[in-house]
């Protein structure tokens, strides 16, 4: 075998000094690893959900509702809308309050007067997510509320 003369001592041919082959593989290794992250995060990682902008706040009127168990509780609410509730989404009109309205009857009718003050997070929570849901047109991807406040809560 041949020996080529090199800076320090002489190393056959097939050799470089310093794993030279092993360098460049491990560079490409390491530039294929790069290219194949990045090629994810540009492909894959890219979020297909819809993320709502913040849009005005709707403050609706204060209403009053008898409680299952005797009572009542007045509750006043304001829809966060998100800029797609700007161009009227449902009819064009704007967002009508009339179904949020609704739905706050519909859900603390149904609670006990210990419930409204004990358990009053889960039954926001659960008319947060029916409101959202009511204001949400499937079919072109949009949403129209994306949280609900409390603005008045009383009960008696």
């Amino acid at each position: 075998m041949s020996k080529k003369k090199t800076d320090d001592a002489e190393v056959p041919e097939g050799e470089a000094k310093g794993g030279g082959k092993k360098k460049l593989l491990a560079i490409v290794a390491v530039v294929l690893v790069a290219l194949g992250a990045g090629a994810y995060f540009m492909f894959f990682s890219g979020s297909d959900e819809y993320e709502p902008v913040a849009g005005e706040v709707l403050p609706l009127e204060s209403i009053a509702v008898n409680l299952a168990g005797g009572g009542y509780l007045k509750v006043g609410i304001a829809l966060q809308l998100t800029e797609d509730a700007a161009g009227g989404g449902h009819g064009g009109g704007g967002v009508d309050g009339s179904k949020a309205l609704d739905l706050v009857i519909s859900t603390f009718s149904q609670a006990q007067p210990g419930d409204v003050t004990a358990a009053r997070d889960a039954l926001k929570e659960s008319l947060r997510h029916q409101i959202i849901e009511a204001y949400t047109d499937h079919e072109a991807g949009t949403q129209m509320v994306m949280d609900v406040y409390l603005t008045e809560y009383v009960t008696q």
